[in-house]
Formats: structure tokens, sequence, C-alpha cells
């Protein structure tokens, strides 16, 4: 289960549970939404209540960063503790033309994306 909430230029989404491909559609459908206004707009993922994720979820995930949103994004922030996580948010600074970064607070990660 996912929860989104948009402002001026950020797109902050909590994962709880298993991410889903539904989920991530939504997340999709959303941000591909927020893309239509000009700029680029920034993400902050709080995925510290996230157990689980599906396989296709990892493929949508690697399809839409780095083949159809490669330069839309300033910004990323991803809260974990998940040393995983971590791993694969690094990972994915080769495929996105964003300032990727990873945090444990929630309130720093808010502070960092935020205009």
């Amino acid at each position: 289960m996912i929860t989104i909430q948009q402002t001026n230029t950020l797109v902050n989404i909590a994962v709880l549970g298993e991410f889903t491909i539904a989920d991530f559609k939504q997340f999709e459908e959303n941000v591909s939404y927020k893309l239509k206004t000009p700029g680029e707009i920034d993400l902050l993922f709080d995925l510290r209540g996230m157990i689980d994720y599906t396989a296709d979820v990892a493929w949508e995930e690697i399809k839409f960063f780095s083949r159809e949103h490669q330069h839309d994004f300033s910004k990323i922030a991803v809260v974990t503790d998940d040393q995983w996580i971590t791993w694969q948010a690094w990972l994915s600074r080769i495929f996105v033309d964003a300032d990727i970064r990873v945090f444990g607070d929630y309130e720093e990660a808010q502070a960092w994306v935020q205009p």
C-alpha cells in the first residue's frame, strides 16, 4: 500500500507493507501527471514501512527511471534503515540524472528535498 502527497514541486510517497505493481502504477500515474507542469520535480520516498516488493515492481522502476524519466527529477530522497535499499538507491545514480540521497531520519530527508 502506498500514500502519495503532492505539493508544488514535491511528490511524497510512503510505502507500507508490500510494494506491489498496482502501487507502482499509482505512483507512476501521479508522477506522470505532475511532470506535465514545467520544470523538474523532487521525490521523497519513505520506505521505513516497506516489508517487501515484487519483482515486477523492480523491473517497472528500472524502466520508469532509466528509460522514460532519466532527466525529469532534481532531487530524490529515500528514507530507509535497510542496507539493501540503500545499495539500490546508490546504484540508481547510474541511471537517473538526479541528486539521490539516503536518509535514516524522515525530517532530515524532508528538509533536504524541499525547495
